[in-house]
């Protein structure tokens, strides 16, 4: 029984280092400008298989393999701050009205619906509680959450996962400077840049020389701009490049549709010929598989 009880024990001490290894695994590769493998991003969680931004989501994408999950912040009545992407209840859970006049406890009572709208047994996590499920474990993009990040700051650090979020944004250089100086050494930022709008080029080679970001996320729907290919040698060794294929006006067609019927010109496209190392997608098993077909994760 005392052998049993002992191996039980270091099973759960090598899972434990497993788990913390990997979250610190995924930061540096990202920090390392690794190039030799692609991550994945899970949007929401896996929401195909549970709610989207529930804690079900959370553990089946951990579960699948993915590196990094995609969660977003809302803040109740009384100043908590839950997972929940709408700025009202209605779409996805059984309540109604605005997230913001609506106070925690009340929210508590309240069931998540699933992708076809049907109720389930799930509730909406904190974000306090979402941290702490996910510690560790993955990487985590908080989003919608930086007008609040004087006030969630925090919940991180309370958590201990400072250093697993990830920052997204389309503010310029200075303002993030401004704004998210006190952060830049434990939190990742990384700027969104929208390659179809005038000055992007000035926008992406301010961010590399003020703040050299360890990536960036690209957005373009022209098929006809030249700047997303020109964006690979522009970041060359500087930071890495993050597409979303969560629709076609994000990467011109390029997107987890269109990998349905052929994946080598959705994420293979963005993969070979735009120099993609992270992408963002809602059917991360499916990228999963790709790219481990390809020897790329």
């Amino acid at each position: 029984m005392k052998k049993l009880t002992l191996f039980l024990l270091l099973v759960f001490i090598v899972q434990l280092v497993q788990a913390q290894n990997r979250a610190l695994e995924i930061r540096n590769k990202l920090l390392n400008r690794d190039v030799s493998s692609v991550l994945v991003v899970a949007h929401r969680g896996d929401w195909r298989n549970a709610p989207e931004n529930s804690l079900k989501a959370i553990d089946y994408a951990i579960d699948m393999g993915v590196d990094i999950i995609e969660l977003d912040v809302q803040r109740t009545a009384d100043g908590k701050f839950i997972l929940m992407h709408d700025k009202t209840l209605d779409r996805t859970t059984t309540g109604k009205g605005a997230v913001g006049k609506v106070t925690l406890d009340s929210i508590r009572t309240l069931k998540l619906r699933n992708g076809c709208a049907i109720k389930t047994k799930e509730t909406v996590p904190t974000l306090e509680e979402a941290l702490l499920h996910a510690k560790d474990k993955v990487m985590i993009n908080l989003d919608k959450a930086d007008s609040y990040f004087d006030e969630i700051y925090p919940l991180l650090e309370k958590t201990g996962t400072t250093k697993q979020i990830i920052m997204k944004g389309s503010r310029n250089p200075e303002e993030v400077k401004s704004k998210f100086s006190a952060y830049l050494n434990e939190v990742i930022y990384m700027p969104v840049v929208n390659l179809d709008k005038a000055k992007a080029e000035e926008n992406i080679n301010a961010f590399v020389q003020d703040l050299k970001p360890v990536a960036f996320e690209l957005v373009y729907n022209d098929s006809t701009n030249l700047l997303p290919a020109k964006a690979v040698k522009l970041l060359e060794k500087k930071s890495l490049i993050w597409y979303n294929t969560l629709w076609d006006s994000l990467c011109a067609g390029h997107d987890d549709d269109l990998a349905l019927e052929d994946p080598d010109k959705a994420y293979g496209y963005l993969i070979d010929t735009l120099g993609a190392r992270i992408i963002q997608t809602d059917r991360p098993a499916y990228l999963i598989n790709y790219l481990k077909g390809r020897g790329l994760h």
